[in-house]
């Protein structure tokens, strides 16, 4: 069966002086959710340019979040066949 399928990511972002933390949100047409977050600290001395620690902590956040379904994908796949399995990254 040929599907097309859309699923959505939120991500929030909160910055303070120094530090910027994002957080990625899934939730699965199956019920299933998953947050991964990201931070970004950014050197004192460097410039101030929030949008480089947006970026880099959103960046940090959806690799985390990635993870974090592929381990999930991987107990799935346990749950039906019954044996231990490793999603290849």
């Amino acid at each position: 069966m040929d599907a097309t399928k859309q699923w959505n990511v939120t991500v929030e972002i909160d910055e303070d002086e120094n530090t910027t933390m994002a957080n990625a949100s899934l939730r699965t047409p199956a019920g299933l959710d998953v947050t991964g977050v990201g931070k970004a600290d950014r050197n004192p001395l460097d410039p101030n340019v929030p949008e480089i620690g947006d970026e880099l902590a959103v960046a940090r956040a959806l690799r985390n979040l990635s993870e974090r379904l592929l381990h999930a994908t991987e107990k799935d796949i346990t749950s039906v066949t019954g044996e231990p399995s490793h999603v290849h990254r």
